[in-house]
Formats: C-alpha cells, structure tokens, sequence
C-alpha cells in the first residue's frame, strides 16, 4: 500500500496510475487477441479501447461531480484535481461513445461489446489493486483476520483495521472475466456476453457497496452505484433474454416457415 512507487526527476509514479495504465494495456492486448482469432477488426477493436477511455474518464470524473455537487459547488479544485473517479460514470459514456463509433464505421455494436466485456473485466481489476494501494474505496472498521491497516497519507483512515474492499472487488472482476470467458467459448446469441457482464458486475457492485465506508454519495437509503446497479442489472436482464427471442424471429424470418 504505497501511492508513491518512485519518481524520476520532476516525474513521480503513482501506483494507482499505474495499475489504471496496465489494465488499459491488458485490456487492449486481450481484446486485439481475440479479435483475430474471431475474424474480427483487430484495427477496430483499438480504436473503440482508445475511445472508451478517453471518454470513459471523462464520464468518471463527471458523475463523481454530480456525486460531490455541494463539495463541487464549495471548492470545485478539490473535487476536479486528484484521483476521484465513480466507475459507472466511465462504463456509461464509455460505451455510449464506443455506440456512436460502430454506427459511424457501421459495425455491430453489440458484436464487439460481447468480445470486449472480459477485457473490460480485467481493466476494472487492475484498477481496483491501484484503489487498493492508494486507499481508496475503502471497507468498513473490522476486527476479522481480513482486516488491512493503511498507512499514514493514504486516502483511507490510518491505525485502524479496514476491510479490503478494492481486493474483494478486483477478485470479483477477475472471476467475471473467467466466467464470460468460459461462457463465449461457445457461439453465442448477439449481445447475451455483454448482458451476462452487466448482471454480473452489476450484483457484484450492489453486494460491494454494504461493505464499502467511504463517502460515495446516496439516493434515497441505497448508494450512488447501488442505485445504478439495479438499473444496469435491469437493462441486462432485458438484453439478456430478448437476444435469445430476437435471435429466434431473426431464424424464422431466414429459413421462412416450416411446411
């Protein structure tokens, strides 16, 4: 647990920059890999990566100021500056963008949301051991043998067991790359493996957030994210069987009707 890893001249290396920096590699490199294997645009796969960030953190910062709209409102600096990001922010403009790119290119947006979930998986991983070593999304004060003491000039409260939400979650988003992964082996109905990505994820969030203490914003008795989480469960749910349905009618319509 150290913010600080080593700084070369004026440059100074955080480790939850870097952890973000080699989710994003890891991420990218998967879902290149996998495109070719598929047959898929490799070319495409970057471009929708390198979009996907760059509004991904983008839309991150943004809903974390909605979240701090009063701390905003106060000192905007305290609440633009940092590393103070809410990951559905990112998710939801990151792919409304990557949406806009496919219906630009004409491809398929769901084609390539099904082959890039477990990348996306596997980035949220990463990031969450850079939360955990800079102390952010802290867990609640513990006495169990899981409890963490974070050092003094971390972003969590010092002297004090926390439990390890960022490794609870960064476990959680491995194991849901190793589930989609196992799950898209076989062909699959368009979009059902990004719809099973967001029922997963978004239960897994909703389940995070009882253990999690640091200030997140609230709507109504839920938390900022649990309260989108049942949202994005919801979509996918819907996205998840009406795939198979659509896929069905689609059949029918190709073959016509049997004597």
């Amino acid at each position: 647990m150290k913010m600080e890893l080593f700084s070369i001249g004026p440059f100074t290396i955080y480790s939850y920059g870097l952890m973000i920096a080699v989710g994003i590699l890891v991420c990218i490199a998967m879902g290149m890999y996998r495109a070719k294997k598929r047959s898929m645009s490799d070319d495409a796969v970057l471009t929708i990566a390198i979009i996907g960030v760059l509004s991904g953190f983008i839309g991150a910062k943004l809903l974390y100021v909605i979240v701090e709209f009063d701390q905003f409102m106060k000192d905007p600096m305290s609440v633009m500056g940092g590393e103070g990001f809410v990951v559905y922010g990112g998710i939801i403009v990151g792919v409304l963008a990557a949406i806009l790119y496919c219906r630009q290119k004409k491809l398929v947006f769901l084609d390539y949301f099904d082959l890039l979930v477990p990348s996306i998986a596997v980035a949220q991983g990463f990031g969450r051991i850079g939360c955990f070593l800079a102390g952010c999304c802290y867990g609640r004060e513990t006495d169990s043998f899981l409890g963490v003491v974070f050092p003094e000039h971390s972003m969590a409260p010092s002297g004090v067991k926390l439990l390890p939400t960022q490794l609870f979650s960064s476990a959680g988003d491995f194991l849901i790359m190793a589930i989609l992964l196992l799950y898209s082996r076989k062909k699959r109905e368009r979009g059902r493996t990004g719809a099973l990505y967001m029922i997963l994820y978004g239960i897994g969030r909703f389940l995070i957030e009882f253990l999690r203490a640091d200030d997140r914003g609230t709507v109504g008795s839920l938390s900022t994210s649990q309260f989108i989480s049942i949202g994005i469960v919801a979509v996918g749910l819907i996205l998840f069987f009406s795939s198979k349905l659509f896929h069905r009618e689609e059949k029918t319509i190709t073959t016509g009707p049997e004597d």
